[in-house]
């Protein structure tokens, strides 16, 4: 199983989870994958390896596509007599598995109860709020075209697709391309090719695999025991990742209060009397294991154009 479509909205991620589970056995209970990469009692949540870590970008590859893709949207506006500038992005957050399994961590918890440090500021002002009609038009294209029994026409999925496509639009001379500027340096950077393997298509499969984990028996155990240990000391939530409405959190004001302090703290205490993280971190990394025998052949692909990516960001960035 391949999917080709270069999904890029945060939207698609579940349809990408989806698609890979569709396509599974639906696995075993029990994973018999290969010996976990780190050791839980060693090191923190936000220090494990996880067998899929390879096949994804860090946080410097990442700061270096957005800014390929920036330079790429720029100079295709450019064709059109107009000078782009980007809105500031924001910081990505520190990679590591802090939160995959909600607080882990004594010390944090004690400080920042349920917030979650080291978070980026939020996104600048969007570059379309500042834009003439004609700049707008060239960054994001027409409105898509609308199909006659009903929905949208999908914008092209691949740069090849997207030249053969006529937008019905033109601008100072220029053919406006179906999803502007915008798309076009998306696809120039990640679907310059025909067939990608869908950007998404990494993210499904560490989705099976923690999904899968948690059902595992050992796992759910250990749920069990981890939510009645937090019942002992009058919290009652069954969800260890975001227990926040549970425990009447609903703001980020109230994430950091004392009270959520204190619960916090007793989160991360009652997950390391029940062995929560090192149970479900052996289960999923065994299931990713599983995942990837599985999927070998599209994490080559995943992998070659993974690296083709970099690669062509760096020489876009000059570097």
């Amino acid at each position: 199983m391949r999917p080709r479509r270069p999904l890029a909205a945060a939207g698609l991620l579940l349809s990408a989870g989806l698609s890979l589970t569709s396509c599974s056995s639906g696995g075993p209970a029990v994973s018999a994958g290969a010996k976990p990469l780190s050791d839980p009692a060693k090191v923190s949540a936000a220090q494990l390896v996880y067998p899929l870590d390879p096949y994804k970008t860090s946080n410097e590859q990442i700061r270096s596509l957005e800014k390929a893709q920036d330079l790429l949207t720029a100079d295709c506006m450019k064709r059109f007599g107009f000078t782009y500038k980007p809105p500031v992005r924001p910081l990505p957050r520190p990679q590591g598995a802090s939160s995959r399994y909600g607080v882990t961590d004594a010390a944090t918890a004690a400080r920042y109860g349920y917030l979650k440090p080291g978070v980026g500021p939020g996104p600048g002002k969007a570059a379309e709020d500042s834009l003439s009609p004609s700049e707008q038009l060239a960054l994001s294209g027409p409105p898509l075209k609308a199909k006659p029994g009903g929905g949208m026409v999908l914008p092209p999925l691949t740069l090849e697709e997207s030249r053969k496509t006529d937008s019905g639009r033109t601008l100072n001379g220029q053919k406006v391309p179906v999803g502007g500027c915008g798309r076009e340096g998306h696809l120039r950077l990640y679907a310059e090719k025909k067939d990608p393997v869908d950007l998404l298509y990494v993210f499904g499969m560490e989705s099976e695999a923690f999904s899968r984990a948690k059902e595992a028996p050992k796992v759910a155990k250990a749920l069990k025991a981890w939510s009645a240990c937090m019942a002992d000391k009058g919290y009652r939530v069954t969800d260890p990742i975001s227990p926040q409405k549970a425990l009447g959190l609903t703001s980020e004001a109230d994430f950091g209060s004392a009270p959520a302090i204190a619960a916090a703290q007793q989160d991360v205490a009652c997950k390391k009397r029940t062995d929560l993280v090192p149970l479900w971190y052996t289960a999923e990394t065994g299931f990713q294991s599983e995942l990837m025998d599985e999927h070998a052949e599209t994490l080559k692909q995943v992998k070659v154009e993974l690296d083709e990516r970099i690669k062509k960001a760096a020489s876009v960035n000059g570097s």
